[in-house]
């Protein structure tokens, strides 16, 4: 079993018994860390993906220890100034041993409540579609009938103009 959680501005993908490196956390050495940002679950095959986040699904960890990642050098330099900067950075982090992935315990009672919320707002969705759509086809109709009735009215104005040169023709 794994997931994928959202941490500190990041994506992990954890297992449990697994060590993590955090950015640092407001967390004492030996305190429980529950991440509720998970977006992501597999179970032996079984997966669960959240809109965003995973409902009722969180991941427990211990904090194992503190500490400063490797150093990294920042050297800074202008040419032909004699400018030059030398920096060093230590990134703080926080070591995570993850205990448990725990997973909704009634997953029949939560599927129940997901389909009974969803029925009632599929209705209301569909009547609303019906009414928008009756409205659409009336107004339709009347303008396609107006228009039709401009064109008859053109149609017999230059009828009557083109039976009055045959007519003088044919005198």
């Amino acid at each position: 079993m794994y997931a994928l959680i959202e941490a500190c501005g990041k994506q992990y993908k954890v297992e449990e018994k697994d060590l993590v490196f955090f950015e640092k956390l407001d967390a004492e050495e030996g305190k429980k860390v529950t991440f509720d940002k998970v977006i992501l679950v597999s179970d032996n095959g079984k997966v669960q993906v959240g809109n965003p986040y995973v409902k009722g699904v969180k991941v427990e960890g211990k904090v194992v220890a503190h500490g400063k990642g490797k150093k990294i050098i920042v050297f800074k330099m202008k040419p032909k100034k004699n400018e030059r900067k030398k920096q060093g950075h230590r990134q703080p982090y926080t070591k995570v041993e993850i205990t448990s992935i725990k997973t909704v315990g009634t997953k029949v009672t939560a599927e129940k409540e997901e389909t009974a919320e969803a029925k009632p707002v599929a209705k209301k969705s569909a009547t609303k579609k019906e009414t928008t759509a009756t409205k659409k086809t009336t107004t339709k109709t009347t303008t396609k009938s107006t228009t039709a009735k401009s064109t008859t009215a053109k149609s017999t104005t230059k009828k009557t103009a083109t039976a009055k040169k045959e007519e003088k023709a044919n005198a």
